[in-house]
């Protein structure tokens, strides 16, 4: 279905507009995308609620403070959105990250780890869905101020914010754990080659391929 060789062919611009997408599939499959996002975050609620009662009776003894995450996001056209997760790292003050700084590991909690390579700490996102603010699957949204860089440093960057974020997405499948400038550059090249192919049959095999990468634990 994909091979990451196809990335060397899509092309990039600095707003130049988004990739070009048929017209039937420009009208119907966002229409029955957004039908399927709300239908499956609304099964979703019940499952997240009972995960945030757990956390609330596990989180004082192995990952004390907040139980939810907030970060501020840039999402479709390029506006900002509260994202919202569930905390997997010690509930300290706010640490100012440049875009080129690796994830700090050494605040991930025991619990908090589990709950990132389960996935399961991307459980409340299903209410930035259902709010519209994210789809179950598209481009995954970075850190606001990080993306403000990238806006300016990575060829390709603003186009890929012509759709709603998504929780998964072909770069997180197929590419995994991205951060830095240089990864981010074909992380967009995937998100693109997402945009301009994105139908039924690519969103069902990022959908199991999601699947699989959670069985696996793998690329958190």
């Amino acid at each position: 279905m994909f091979d990451q060789t196809m990335l060397d062919d899509v092309p990039l611009s600095m707003g130049g507009g988004a990739p070009v997408v048929s017209a039937p599939r420009r009208r119907v499959f966002p229409i029955a995308k957004r039908s399927f996002d709300i239908i499956a975050c609304l099964l979703l609620l019940p499952p997240t609620l009972c995960v945030a009662l757990c956390l609330l009776a596990l989180n004082p003894f192995h990952n004390k403070g907040r139980l939810l995450y907030t970060q501020t996001r840039m999402g479709r056209d390029c506006k900002p959105f509260t994202a919202l997760k569930f905390r997997s790292m010690t509930d300290a003050p706010k640490v100012q990250r440049s875009a080129n700084d690796p994830l700090e590991a050494d605040r991930i909690t025991p619990l908090g780890a589990f709950l990132r390579k389960s996935r399961i700490d991307e459980l409340p996102q299903t209410l930035n869905v259902l709010k519209g603010d994210m789809s179950l699957i598209g481009p995954r949204p970075d850190y606001y101020d990080h993306a403000v860089e990238f806006l300016e440093q990575v060829p390709g960057y603003r186009e890929r914010h012509s759709v709603r974020p998504g929780i998964s997405g072909l770069a997180q499948t197929e590419l995994g754990y991205i951060e830095g400038v240089e990864a981010t550059r074909r992380k967009v090249r995937a998100d693109l080659y997402y945009i301009a192919n994105a139908g039924f049959r690519l969103d069902a095999w990022i959908f199991l391929r999601t699947l699989a990468v959670v069985a696996r634990r793998a690329g958190a």
